[in-house]
């Protein structure tokens, strides 16, 4: 079976001063496939953020593999790792991060017009996401028009821009209501299934964490299995 994301002994260790180490990660092995969602839970500080980062080649790891897609990032350059990350990899975070002078429309066409498509075909498929969010109506609204989910259900699309192998989401719903939060979580798992996508998902909402395929700790660390109360719907196998 293909493979959107392979982890191999991912290590990362800060270093402060001349003698004293952090170590974040401590060994992690992962592999996520095409179509399944993921959650990654873990109390604050214990390093999902640095995961999610190291997974998306937005940090490197002080040791082990990364592969997206098949494709090894150890040892590409830096433009090559931009290149693997702008086509391969969609990002979401719990604060939406739009800008807020551009309409939903262009936020979402953005990585598209830095992909080098034209502004018309960029246009088209930022239309065409906005719909399949539900926000086809709402394509000329600026963020600060717009609520709280509907900037997270934006910023969905402009993750999915550029046809990702592979979406990170770090605490996605984390800043909504519960009733938001739901909407937004179905969404999400509505674009994994339809874009065939693999979706790891940083969360701290157990019961949105057991909808999920599969339930991942980290735990000092590492990858350990979650607590049979909190795991996914899938086999449970990392």
């Amino acid at each position: 079976m293909n493979e959107a994301l392979r982890l191999e002994g991912v290590e990362k260790v800060y270093h402060q001063g001349s003698d004293a180490e952090i170590t974040v990660l401590a060994g992690v092995d992962l592999v996520l496939r095409p179509g399944e969602a993921v959650a990654l839970v873990a109390p604050s500080g214990a390093g999902k953020s640095t995961l999610l980062h190291i997974s998306g080649l937005l940090d490197s790891p002080s040791a082990g593999r990364v592969v997206i897609a098949g494709q090894e990032a150890q040892g590409l350059g830096e433009g090559e790792r931009t290149r693997m990350r702008r086509d391969r990899v969609g990002f979401v975070y719990q604060f939406h991060h739009l800008l807020p002078e551009f309409s939903a429309l262009e936020n979402v066409a953005m990585p598209l017009r830095a992909a080098g498509w034209t502004r018309q075909a960029a246009g088209t498929r930022a239309a065409a996401l906005l719909e399949a969010v539900g926000l086809g109506h709402r394509l000329g609204h600026r963020p600060a028009e717009l609520s709280g989910g509907e900037q997270q259900r934006v910023a969905f699309a402009r993750a999915l821009a550029n046809r990702p192998t592979l979406l990170l989401a770090d605490e996605p719903t984390g800043n909504l209501d519960p009733d938001t939060s739901e909407r937004v979580f179905g969404m999400m798992m509505d674009l994994v299934r339809r874009e065939g996508l693999a979706a790891l998902v940083a969360t701290h909402n157990p019961d949105l964490a057991a909808r999920m395929d599969r339930v991942l700790q980290l735990d000092h660390g590492r990858i350990v299995a979650a607590p049979a109360e909190t795991r996914g719907r899938g086999s449970g196998t990392f």
